[in-house]
């Protein structure tokens, strides 16, 4: 499987599970709202403190895996996470990234985004995107 192969899935397909790897050599597993930005596998994590974050600053590695609604399709995109927040990145490249993001992770645009912008900002939000290395899983062609 290639990224184009799956691109149409991660479209369609928004849950999903993050794992990235603690300092103790355990797993951490948490569920995201996830997409594909740019040929990367997305996620926003609204919340800079959080664990998945914390884990991904010491070791960008982790796997993110996307699964259908039925639970009968998924993909598995292992690699290598890059973290953008407001600490590496500029403030209004961010905003329209975050904007992007939220949009390729969901179906319907944000009801308010001057909204949106403000809870980024307090809550110090990070894109991550993770750029494959490995990707595999299954995708069934419905039957109609």
């Amino acid at each position: 499987m290639n990224f184009q192969d799956i691109a149409p899935f991660l479209e369609a397909n928004h849950r999903g599970v993050i794992c990235t790897n603690q300092s103790n050599g355990a797993t951490h597993s948490s569920i995201v709202v996830c997409g594909h930005y740019h040929g990367n596998a997305a996620f926003v994590s609204v919340y800079s403190k959080s664990q998945k974050v914390k884990n991904l600053r010491r070791d960008p590695a982790c796997t993110v895996l996307s699964v259908s609604t039925d639970w009968r399709n998924y993909v598995v995109i292992e690699g290598e996470s890059t973290l953008y927040d407001y600490s590496n990145t500029d403030a209004e490249i961010l905003r329209v990234m975050l904007r992007d993001v939220y949009m390729a992770c969901s179906d319907t645009p944000h009801p308010n985004w001057e909204e949106y912008d403000l809870a980024m900002v307090k809550q110090e939000a990070v894109v991550v995107l993770v750029s494959p290395s490995r990707i595999y899983g299954q995708i069934r062609v419905s039957e109609k």
